[in-house]
């Protein structure tokens, strides 16, 4: 197996493992911490690359953060939202059929075309509530 694709293999498995949505770092301190020598540039191209094939979604942290969580196959995937817990990271896929309907009227009441959006909705979880 070459280098790149054993490291690929280990980013994805660790990311795996590690529940919710989880930073670079995360990921990185994961790796380490189990023996793998991967670098912390590495790890950050291989979650963009997950990201950029639909393998992982993404999510941006109140202070800005990115956050990365593997998906299904992207093939299979349909467009969705998530709903995130601010204290345990706790994520529930959902849909939001009112807010595709509103981000194509209001592209299409500007003019835009090939409208591409993202929401995360954060709250507390029913376990971390009470």
């Amino acid at each position: 197996m070459a280098r790149t694709s054993a490291q690929r293999d280990f980013v994805r498995e660790a990311l795996q493992r590690l529940a919710g949505f989880r930073s670079a770092q995360d990921v990185y301190a994961a790796l380490r911490s189990s023996g793998h020598s991967v670098g912390l540039s590495t790890v950050y191209r291989h979650l963009q690359a997950f990201a950029d094939q639909g393998a992982a979604d993404v999510i941006h942290t109140a202070d800005g953060e990115t956050t990365y969580r593997l998906c299904g196959a992207s093939a299979e995937r349909k467009h969705h939202h998530h709903l995130v817990c601010r204290s345990c990271g706790h994520t529930v896929e959902i849909e939001g059929r009112a807010v595709e309907r509103w981000a194509q009227d209001v592209a299409g009441k500007n003019g835009f075309t090939e409208v591409e959006h993202t929401l995360e909705v954060f709250g507390r979880c029913a376990d971390c509530a009470k």
